[in-house]
């Protein structure tokens, strides 16, 4: 039997499964005509399957996890067909994704089900489920494109017929559990295959691979592996708790993407910067509409950050790893919130930690799974959230002829986290996602209806500033504080 064994950080989200977070990437896609099953499958075998991983169950054993062909594989288990109420709301679609975000897949099988919903407002609908441990949500959307008809199948890749190296993973895993002891070159070759910005950033010195040059930027990597050891909670809300076994998902109609990056320009930020002040806003708001006190609150959420090099095409696997960001929520002020947020994600940018938790994740991937429970329950008690943030296609997607009018994708929240955001960029606007555990929060839709009127708040205010407040770049918020409202006037330096 041929068997390729499952890399440490793969490894780590095929046991990160528990009863209240099953980790499975859900996508929903909404069709502008009916898509008929026969010519989804049609599509499915042409573009999807060529992917070993889509074919392959996984195997474990005392030395670790495998992929094994499926011998008995057969697509009628992995393409079904759904029916929602009489006439097929949305709300009825989104009740449909959030139970199938609870119910888990078949570990006899290879992990992932597409399920179809033929009639949908006189349309189709689709909604995926793919495990984590098969690819991230880069690679997954990769995958996805080469599904539309414009897209390219994959050139199937020659099978291995043994074990692949752990990409240095063992070494790396060594090097983290003594994580205070100096650093080695083998350290070295392990991080950079991990994400290459420690490599990279000794290319810079001329010092790549020698201790000396690893130990000029030590401070800034042992600075960073205290942040993440030593993360203080976030604030305590409601979103907080014991999840329970069952999902609400809810989404919004997608903001004008051009109106987004106008207020960027104005303001020298990023989207990034102005989707996840948003998103802040819109936490506060909801949280304020049931009497919580907001003042001086912060949420942290999880993000991704792709650790795949810039000329490397996406291959599937998990190449990413998870920052801290801190959410002002407490900031009433749109744009104090909004440079708040740059400010942290500079400071984020700035750093190794999405590198370290990479490794992290190697580490708990090979360790006992007594180990790993308890380091992630560590890390999701520090949390609020999962939010991510993947650009989308410019240019409408079409499957078998049918326009997708709508994309939305959420990725699963580990341990007790009970809340995922999900933001993605299709056609020119940008479409906001949550899930939730319906114990901690039963109405997501409130707090997806908050993301809009946040945006509008910077727009007005946008247009309210006086010309010559821009004339000179980004805006400091205590300036406009000062200037609109009467605020005391920022202290000088």
């Amino acid at each position: 039997m041929t068997r390729e064994r499952m890399s440490g950080v793969d490894t780590a989200w095929l046991r990160m499964d528990s009863q209240a977070n099953l980790m499975m990437i859900v996508g929903v896609w909404v069709f502008d005509a009916p898509l008929r099953r026969e010519d989804l499958e049609a599509r499915l075998r042409e573009r999807l399957l060529v992917y070993d991983r889509f074919r392959q169950c996984v195997h474990t054993d005392p030395t670790g996890a495998w992929w094994v062909d499926d011998d008995s594989f057969d697509i009628e288990n992995h393409l079904v067909c759904e029916q929602l109420p009489d006439p097929g709301s949305e709300h009825d679609l989104q009740k449909l994704a959030g139970r199938l975000a609870a119910e888990p897949l078949a570990s006899n099988r290879p992990l992932w089900q597409f399920h179809l919903i033929e009639d949908y407002r006189g349309a189709s609908a689709l909604v995926t489920r793919i495990h984590h441990c098969i690819a991230d949500g880069i690679a997954l959307v990769r995958v996805m494109l080469s599904m539309s008809d414009d897209g390219q199948a994959a050139t199937p890749r020659r099978r291995r017929t043994s074990a692949p190296p752990d990409s240095g993973h063992e070494d790396l895993a060594h090097t983290l559990m003594a994580m205070f002891e100096p650093m080695t070159r083998t350290a070295m070759k392990s991080v950079e295959k991990a994400g290459g910005s420690l490599a990279r950033a000794l290319e810079a010195t001329g010092e790549s691979g020698t201790l000396s040059g690893l130990l000029a930027i030590g401070g800034r990597v042992t600075q960073d592996a205290l942040a993440i050891a030593l993360m203080s909670e976030d604030s305590r809300t409601r979103l907080k708790g014991k999840p329970g076994r069952h999902k609400v998902v809810a989404w919004n109609d997608p903001l004008p993407l051009e109106e987004v990056k106008t207020v960027c320009r104005a303001l020298g930020v990023s989207v990034n910067d102005v989707l996840l002040s948003c998103v802040a806003g819109a936490l506060r708001r909801y949280l304020a509409d049931k009497g919580d006190d907001t003042r001086g609150m912060e949420i942290r959420a999880m993000v991704p950050v792709n650790l795949r090099p810039a000329n490397e095409s996406p291959r599937l696997g998990n190449r990413f790893g998870l920052v801290p960001l801190v959410l002002p929520v407490g900031l009433a002020n749109p744009l104090e919130r909004l440079y708040d947020v740059r400010r942290r994600m500079d400071e984020l940018k700035g750093g190794y930690q999405a590198p370290l938790a990479y490794a992290l994740l190697s580490v708990v991937g090979q360790a006992p799974r007594v180990l790993q429970s308890g380091i992630l329950d560590y890390l999701a008690s520090k949390s609020t959230a999962v939010m991510t943030n993947v650009p989308g296609p410019a240019e409408p997607i079409r499957i078998a002829g049918k326009t997708v009018q709508r994309v939305m994708f959420w990725v699963p929240q580990s341990s007790d986290i009970g809340m995922g955001v999900s933001i993605l960029s299709y056609r020119g606007g940008v479409q906001f996602g949550v899930m939730t555990d319906s114990k901690l929060c039963p109405e997501p839709q409130h707090i997806i209806d908050g993301f809009a009127p946040e945006f509008e708040r910077l727009l007005l205010t946008l247009a309210l500033l006086p010309r010559d407040l821009l004339a000179g770049g980004p805006v400091d918020p205590r300036e406009l504080e000062h200037r609109l409202f009467g605020a005391p006037p920022p202290l000088a330096a």
